[in-house]
């Protein structure tokens, strides 16, 4: 995480759980009119085996660039979930894996491939946000921790130690990593909409966003 000093309150309200995307202020400058990305970043935004939360067919995807041991996304992940509850149907979330906190980030990652090989990955990841701040210190994460976290959001642990370590699990870190270079990621979350970025960046500005392209798909 690497996302303006505003960023860094986020610690201060760790206690409170997801709560803590309330922190965050609203610009006052106008939004400017989103201009979707050039057609060959547009290429690598999605790939097949991302992990999507809700309808696989809605006419608006919201891609997010995640990163499980960043603060500011666990700020904002009860953000979007606001926002596909507001919108219902018309929205899906596309999580795009950047291990921009190293060892923590990538075991954090191998820990959500397994939850998603097991069919529970919503819950796993929220165990694992929720938990965040023991897991995710800085420094190396205390062996075991992780999955007895993701243990309590429904994954077996003993299945998971395997699968983490699964080819496909590699394939997924390294072309994740890939596509965060191609696309030119330098912080989490970075957010798409459409296949439109959000900037300026902020709470309010990815609400106005994905409720104009919501008005458009409908239109």
């Amino acid at each position: 995480m690497n996302r303006r000093g505003l960023v860094l309150s986020v610690l201060a309200v760790g206690a409170a759980g997801f709560g803590g995307a309330a922190w965050y202020a609203t610009r006052p400058q106008p939004m400017t009119e989103a201009v979707p990305v050039a057609p060959e970043v547009n290429d690598v935004l999605i790939r097949p085996y991302s992990p999507i939360l809700g309808p696989e067919t809605a006419p608006v995807t919201i891609v997010e660039f995640f990163d499980p041991a960043c603060e500011a996304c666990r700020a904002f992940y009860p953000v979007v979930k606001e926002i596909m509850a507001e919108h219902g149907d018309a929205i899906r979330v596309v999580i795009r894996y950047t291990a921009f906190h190293g060892d923590a980030s990538v075991e954090a990652i191998r820990v959500l491939e397994a939850a998603r090989m097991q069919d529970v990955f919503e819950p796993v990841l929220e165990a694992v946000l929720r938990e965040q701040p023991r897991w995710a210190s800085h420094g190396t994460p205390a062996p075991g921790l992780i999955l007895e976290i993701a243990a309590s959001g429904g994954l077996d642990v003993e299945a998971a130690r395997t699968q983490m370590l699964a080819p496909g699990v590699v394939a997924v870190l390294n072309q994740d990593r890939a596509d965060v270079e191609a696309v030119g990621v330098r912080q989490t979350p970075t957010f798409f909409v459409n296949a439109k970025p959000l900037d300026p960046f902020g709470e309010a500005e990815l609400r106005r966003l994905v409720a104009a392209e919501v008005a458009a798909s409908q239109s």
